[in-house]
């Protein structure tokens, strides 16, 4: 499958040359950049704030929009404090930095994203989640009682695996347990509204903390942290932290003017992901959930025959480049129903051919 160059926004439509295609890839899961009232409202704010923000966090001039954005979004999420920096990926790196020299033991998840991977440490790639979760849970039978940091994903977004954590509770009954989760790929669709997964994994005898990029389901160049009071004012003392500039001040102005807009988008995606998981059920190649957006398909010539139909879907080699490729179909929220059901036609043809 040949890889398309382009010279325009990615949405619903992307053309190449003279034609034109469907496009279900990406992690636009929302569809925000789409929406003409989303956008009228950023513009208005880039006006307001600029096209940048190079000042620390800690300069003696701040923007009172970056504490208001992260009151708001710990207040919906369930955590106690928040800490917005440009990225996803600092935000995972800025959450492992504080974390990990405070414990005795790393597990890491097969699947853990690499921002919030200690540079020194890899997973095993062998293992899928739930062998992970049963070795972790062994392991932790046969040591001593000792400072444990779990690493992992809120969702597998390559196999379209949600994961489930509550077994974090059986090792803290013995350990001191530190468990951190990046959102990434959760923000905007799992758990509490578009706050993302950290209510849902929440329990007192466990450090739950939570990083991420907004920059997928949110539309927003930025990253967050969500924890307790102690363990964000620990991470924002960091240099990491201190010495860089933060996200897009008129980014995250249009989320607090926006709330509706995202709920209504948040309903959207999740009828979306239900309806395409009813219409695709039957098919025994395809594999996904209705709660998240994202289905695998396993057939490797069925990329190459959806374009020819006028589909764009995601594929690539992973977690190499000489691997199998992955190949999926991501549902957004710029889509249509007729979209979803003209993808359904094309692939249950393609089932039967």
């Amino acid at each position: 499958m040949k890889e398309l160059y382009l010279n325009q926004r990615i949405g619903r439509l992307v053309k190449n040359g003279n034609q034109e295609f469907l496009y279900f890839s990406g992690t636009s899961y929302l569809g925000m950049d789409q929406i003409p009232e989303y956008e009228e409202i950023l513009i208005q704010n880039i006006r307001r704030y600029g096209f940048n923000h190079g000042l620390s966090r800690v300069n003696n001039v701040r923007l009172s929009v970056f504490g208001e954005f992260e009151e708001l979004f710990a207040k919906n999420a369930g955590a106690e404090s928040a800490a917005v920096v440009s990225s996803g990926y600092l935000a995972g790196i800025s959450a492992w930095q504080f974390l990990y020299p405070k414990s005795n033991t790393c597990w890491i998840a097969p699947d853990t994203h690499p921002a919030i991977l200690p540079a020194d440490l890899k997973p095993d790639f062998q293992l899928n989640f739930i062998q992970w979760k049963n070795q972790c849970l062994e392991l932790s039978e046969g040591i001593p009682s000792q400072k444990i940091l779990l690493l992992g994903n809120a969702v597998d977004p390559l196999r379209a695996v949600i994961h489930d954590y509550s077994w974090v509770r059986d090792i803290a009954k013995k350990h001191e347990v530190t468990l951190l989760i990046d959102d990434s790929h959760a923000f905007g669709i799992l758990g509490k509204s578009v706050f993302g997964t950290y209510s849902a994994h929440h329990d007192p005898k466990i450090n739950l903390i939570v990083s991420g990029s907004l920059g997928k389901g949110l539309a927003m160049p930025a990253g967050i942290i969500l924890g307790s009071e102690e363990t964000i004012s620990g991470i924002k003392s960091l240099p990491i932290f201190t010495g860089a500039s933060p996200g897009s001040p008129a980014n995250l102005q249009t989320f607090l003017d926006t709330g509706k807009i995202y709920q209504t988008q948040n309903q959207k995606i999740k009828d979306f992901s239900g309806i395409f998981f009813q219409e695709t059920q039957d098919l025994s190649t395809i594999n996904g959930s209705p709660k998240f957006p994202v289905f695998v398909y396993q057939n490797q010539d069925w990329p190459e025959k959806l374009e020819r139909m006028g589909f764009i879907t995601s594929s690539f080699p992973y977690p190499t480049a000489g691997s199998q490729r992955i190949n999926r179909i991501v549902i957004s929220g710029f889509h249509s129903l007729n979209d979803l059901m003209a993808l359904s036609l094309k692939l249950h043809q393609l089932s039967q051919s």
